[in-house]
């Protein structure tokens, strides 16, 4: 099975220079909790629940003030829509991410791979429970 039989194809992006508002209301709107961001036409980072979160009330940031740049993600993990399940599985396991970008054979972007999709997409309950697994291991010790 290949990423393109499971992925999710409507992908809403957001400008860098669009507020943390602006982005949090597309996650409301789409029910989702991650969107590329794009400056012109390129995409140059992610931004997600989390990292609003994280990066913008934690901090005590103002919401409406900050931009999707200043809290993004800059780095952007990708497969190929027509990479197979397994090993677009395994990217997510090592980059210990619940979601990547796909791209099609122009890299452009043709959709977003879930945890979720994995999960009720593939019947695969074992690969599912095995990216989960990765995916919650932690990275360093206190």
């Amino acid at each position: 099975m290949k990423v393109k039989d499971i992925m999710s194809y409507q992908v809403q992006k957001i400008d860098s220079d669009a507020m943390i508002t602006d982005a949090a209301k597309m996650m409301k709107e789409f029910d989702i909790g991650i969107l590329p961001v794009q400056n012109e036409n390129e995409i140059v980072g992610m931004i997600t629940d989390r990292d609003i979160v994280i990066r913008v009330i934690s901090e005590r940031k103002d919401p409406s003030l900050t931009t999707t740049s200043e809290a993004m993600t800059l780095e952007v993990i990708c497969c190929s829509q027509e990479e197979d399940i397994e090993e677009a599985a395994k990217i997510m396991e090592y980059e210990q991410v619940h979601r990547i970008l796909v791209l099609d054979n122009d890299n452009s972007v043709a959709g977003i791979l879930s945890l979720g999709d994995i999960a009720l997409k593939t019947r695969n309950e074992h690969l599912a429970y095995e990216v989960l697994e990765k995916i919650c291991e932690p990275t360093h010790t206190s």
